[in-house]
């Protein structure tokens, strides 16, 4: 009956959403709560349900990822294409093709299969996942330094492209026996990635004027975007290039354009994503059946340990080395290749084509993305603080309220919920160092208005209300946190005990602190050094050491570091 099976959905739902607290407190990813949560379900488990239709499933991934895709692309700061681009290109392009390859020799032997055969399941498992990543990124409370997070993040979104080209070139070889020409692979690799750019920057500045044109009530424009994102994607996958691609860079363009309602857009699609991660993974769970699972689980085991611990591994170091990584940005992204739904969606490309040995090539990959969930997202946040990925950062506002007057440009109604530790002793309103473009509209306490006055205090379970342009969101997030940053985090601690202007010399910090400077010349400012030391593209968290100090890169703008920390003691 279609109300029992409404019903049955429903209460997955319910339970995966009631139970996702536990995830955190266990430190095990909630996705791979979800995916738990749909094989119990399933027909080896206590739900008992026989889910086969793998064409639904199919549909429902495509259809998911793209949600989840949409939304990671809207959420992409247009600096992390500056300090990222041409690196997590590299990776998601050269890097997903060494990672198959390894994966796949690796599988050959392991399982006894023919070349082609084997490629195709390193092909399948070599993308990260944008869900995963997407999802572990922004839901642990880590805020990595931008070159590392922004690399994750461009190439967990674009990366599909690639895999998805060399799991239908190697499906063409072996449906014909290897005897495809290779010219129509290029033109296959070309539409993939061509029309996939194309029609996603097309798609997202026509859906971002039409925003912006059209007068709708408030609640329809996060509808219309995701009506207008799945068209991006479907007309770019019936054109045969990447729709994947395509839709997350639509979001991209649509989140540096001053898009209409934007805060309001991005709120709901948060929950949309959610509901899209939470409805993939399981569906994808009730797909599997766990019993046939264990004739490969140990030959999967295998393959999860090559992918981690060598393929991944090889293919961040040959594609990455050269711009300018050092060793603990490149062990964590060697680290951060999660495997989530997209390895298991690309698995059900082999069983409707009717391959050979298409439910080993579907219970590998399963086998693979469990490892990965288990082993790389439980350890994700010990191995970041480990190797001193973390920057300082600030909290998000409880509400950002859009105001829709083209007068009015990118201002925002921001609201603050004071709570913690920090607020437990009341604070006069002088004290704060509101930027001056900021302009503090009202304190609510108990139900009732106050008018924020010079002394008037604000304390735990007031809520501030302030005007701001979106630029500065961040640094209110600092003055407004709810608790004290841990110590290694706190201001004076990791940038130093001195704050110095980019444009100071190395002459004048020689000069002013009485120190000598080995290997810089006198003239060449602080700006510069870093420039050079990373390639061109400094981000906040970059450190250089030089003599008995250590610079730390405090705010930048652009490629121009602007503000420098600077500690007097050795760097830890």
């Amino acid at each position: 009956m279609p109300t029992d099976l409404l019903l049955f959905a429903g209460l997955l739902l319910t339970i995966s959403i009631l139970l996702s607290p536990l995830s955190s407190r266990i430190g095990m990813p909630i996705l791979l709560l979800f995916l738990a949560i749909g094989m119990l379900a399933g027909e080896d488990g206590l739900g008992g349900l026989a889910f086969d239709n793998f064409e639904a499933g199919f549909l429902a991934g495509n259809l998911a990822l793209a949600v989840i895709l949409l939304d990671g692309g809207m959420r992409t700061r247009a600096e992390s294409f500056r300090v990222a681009l041409r690196p997590a290109m590299m990776l998601a392009s050269l890097g997903v093709a060494l990672t198959a390859t390894l994966t796949g020799l690796a599988a050959m032997w392991i399982f006894d299969l023919p070349l082609l055969l084997a490629l195709l399941i390193g092909t399948i498992v070599s993308s990260t996942d944008a869900a995963a990543v997407f999802s572990l990124l922004q839901g642990r409370g880590l805020h990595l330094n931008d070159r590392v997070s922004a690399t994750l993040e461009i190439e967990s979104g674009s990366n599909d492209p690639m895999a998805i080209f060399l799991t239908i070139v190697l499906l063409n070889l072996i449906s014909d026996g290897g005897a495809s020409p290779w010219s129509e692979s290029l033109v296959l690799l070309l539409q993939q990635f061509g029309l996939g750019a194309l029609g996603g920057w097309l798609g997202g500045i026509l859906l971002a004027r039409l925003l912006n044109r059209i007068q709708l009530v408030p609640a329809l424009y996060p509808l219309l975007v995701m009506a207008g994102g799945l068209v991006v994607f479907g007309g770019v996958n019936t054109l045969g290039g990447s729709g994947f691609l395509a839709i997350y860079l639509a979001g991209v363009v649509l989140a540096h354009r001053r898009v209409r309602m934007l805060p309001a857009i991005l709120q709901m699609h948060d929950g949309l994503a959610w509901l899209a991660q939470m409805a993939l993974f399981l569906i994808l769970g009730l797909l599997v059946t766990p019993s046939e699972l264990l004739e490969v689980f140990t030959g999967g085991l295998i393959v999860a340990a090559v992918l981690i611990l060598v393929a991944r591994p090889a293919a961040v170091m040959l594609t990455l080395w050269p711009f300018g990584f050092n060793i603990r940005e490149l062990t964590f992204i060697s680290w951060v290749g999660l495997r989530g739904a997209v390895p298991i969606v690309l698995a059900l490309f082999p069983i409707m084509a009717g391959v050979d040995n298409a439910d080993v090539m579907f219970n590998v990959a399963f086998c693979v993305v469990l490892v990965s969930l288990l082993v790389q997202g439980t350890t994700l946040t010990p191995l970041a603080r480990w190797l001193k990925l973390e920057v300082p950062f600030g909290r998000e506002p409880n509400r950002r309220v859009p105001i829709d007057l083209p007068s009015v440009g990118d201002h925002e109604l921001l609201l603050f919920s004071l709570s913690g530790q920090r607020w437990q002793d009341p604070v006069p309103l002088r004290t704060l160092r509101l930027p001056g473009a900021v302009n503090l509209a009202a304190v609510f306490r108990a139900g009732e208005l106050l008018f924020p006055q010079p002394d008037l205090t604000i304390e735990s379970g007031d809520v501030v209300a302030l005007l701001a342009a979106n630029r500065h969101v961040d640094e209110l997030g600092q003055i407004f946190q709810s608790h004290r940053r841990p110590r290694r985090l706190e201001e004076r601690e990791f940038f130093g005990e001195f704050v110095l202007n980019g444009d100071a010399t190395i002459g004048d910090v020689e000069q002013f602190y009485g120190i000598d400077i080995t290997g810089y010349e006198p003239g060449q400012s602080l700006s510069t050094c870093f420039a050079r030391s990373q390639h061109g593209h400094p981000v906040v968290g970059d450190k250089l050491r030089l003599g008995p100090v250590t610079l730390v890169v405090k705010a930048v703008d652009g490629d121009q570091v602007t503000k420098v920390g600077l500690k007097l003691h050795k760097d830890r």
